[in-house]
């Protein structure tokens, strides 16, 4: 076969062409910091990249879902505290108010004060975060206590649940109804109601020994206490499944930047060999072209 001046310059600008289009993805891959641009430069590489991916928005979206849950039960925790602390008063003031050597205006006073405390206990039934009532269940978006209606108590018992990992539900709320109306068949006569009528026992408006409702309140105390504790439990489950996700994360992070980022060393030593191959086959195409019929004839 002849072989003519244009076929070696048409193969010597092919193998140029191509020398190009090796040092582009090089440089793309540098700039980028990717192996691949687009799937067609490696399906194999785009579909498990697409696979690990998912994984890892999956674990974002959990990770998510610990910090809503981390703040429900931080703030529900909270309010238990603050519950605790105001119904230890109330008893302390009981239990003065059922000394013998309390006047009656003594104890109006007093009764006073138990109506404050039981004002403030409302609030903290009524305690909202992010604009949802968190002591009424799924029902978050009305008041669980309203001391202006009847009944003044009204208990949505649903569980929050929020998935943590992947086919793991946690509930991130407590049970109001242990809390505000366990120890009674009727939201008047549970912690609100024995509260009422503490208050008109003080006032001498009741029959009722103001010792006897000691024991209540003390029920009361202890099913906060138990609710909290529970919480609790619940809380350090959610740290461990934190714990994990986080591990999680870390392993889908490795295995997506395994699959997709350019080994950044590799990537500058094929460069340079590309442009040594460049500048040589420059070199040898610029001989191979003869600009005119005189060079032939020397």
């Amino acid at each position: 076969m002849r072989v003519t001046q244009s076929m070696l310059s048409n193969n010597m600008l092919r193998h140029i062409s191509k020398s190009y289009e090796s040092m582009a993805k090089t440089q793309e891959q540098l700039t980028t910091g990717k192996k691949i641009s687009r799937p067609s430069d490696d399906p194999v590489v785009a579909m498990k990249g697409m696979t690990y991916r998912t994984n890892l928005t999956e674990v974002e979206q959990y990770k998510r879902n610990l910090s809503e849950a981390y703040n429900w039960m931080e703030n529900s925790d909270a309010a238990l505290d603050k519950a605790t602390s105001v119904m230890q008063r109330i008893r302390e003031l009981t239990v003065q108010a059922s000394n013998g050597t309390y006047e009656e205006s003594q104890k109006g006073m007093i009764g006073k004060e138990i109506e404050q405390l039981k004002e403030h206990l409302v609030s903290i039934a009524n305690t909202q975060v992010a604009g949802k009532y968190i002591f009424n269940g799924n029902d978050t978006t009305n008041k669980p206590v309203d001391l202006s209606k009847t009944p003044f108590v009204s208990i949505n018992e649903n569980e929050v649940k929020l998935e943590l990992s992947q086919g793991i539900e946690v509930a991130v709320n407590i049970n109001p109804k242990n809390v505000f109306t366990h120890t009674s068949s009727t939201p008047e006569s549970g912690l609100f109601g024995d509260i009422n009528e503490l208050k008109k026992a003080l006032e001498g408006t009741s029959g009722q020994e103001i010792s006897g409702f000691l024991d209540k309140l003390d029920s009361h105390i202890n099913n906060l206490v138990s609710e909290r504790a529970e919480l609790g439990a619940r809380y350090n489950r959610v740290e461990l499944i934190d714990a994990r996700v986080g591990e999680q994360e870390v392993i889908a992070n490795r295995i997506l930047s395994d699959n997709e980022d350019a080994d950044i060393e590799r990537v500058i030593t094929d460069l340079k060999m590309q442009e040594s191959l460049h500048r040589a086959a420059l070199g040898v195409g610029s001989r191979i072209m003869q600009p005119t019929l005189m060079d032939f004839l020397r």
